[in-house]
């Protein structure tokens, strides 16, 4: 390996660090926020709870089931999730026109209501915080972003 090689490995590796650790901020951040969100749509509602209904909300009804793998979280929990968002009025269960044994999971009309507000008042307050940043800017980092997720995702 050259001395080039070396600084350029240096240089990544530094980086990566540098990654990990502004990738650490967003993850508390997302979970401080999180909780505001899941307040701001109902008193009670847990932040766990609050991703899987906007997920309900965006993707329309589905089984536990399959909320389970799309979270892979074992489907005793959602189930205990499901059931608090139902207690709460945010979730309506229908049964399933494929099998009437089974019931589908939707967002009701107020949790709907609900959500819209959040992600407004939510938008303003990032094209606030964002506000000297261009539109390409925006962009770009969007880009990237979507990028970086695709990557691990994989």
């Amino acid at each position: 390996m050259t001395s080039v090689d070396a600084g350029r490995d240096s240089r990544r590796a530094a980086h990566l660090v540098t990654l990990e650790n502004e990738v650490g901020v967003l993850v508390r951040r997302v979970r401080r926020v999180l909780g505001v969100r899941a307040r701001a749509v109902h008193p009670q509602l847990q932040p766990a709870a609050y991703l899987m209904l906007a997920y309900l909300d965006s993707h329309g009804p589905m089984r536990s089931s399959a909320m389970a793998e799309v979270f892979d979280i074992d489907k005793g929990a959602i189930s205990r999730q499901v059931q608090h968002l139902v207690d709460l009025g945010l979730v309506d269960r229908t049964p399933d026109p494929a099998d009437g044994r089974a019931a589908l999971v939707s967002a009701s009309g107020d949790a709907a209501t609900r959500l819209a507000e959040v992600a407004s008042m939510r938008r303003r307050l990032l094209d606030d915080k964002l506000g000297d940043w261009s539109e390409e800017e925006l962009g770009d980092f969007a880009a990237v972003l979507g990028r970086y997720n695709a990557a691990l995702n994989g």
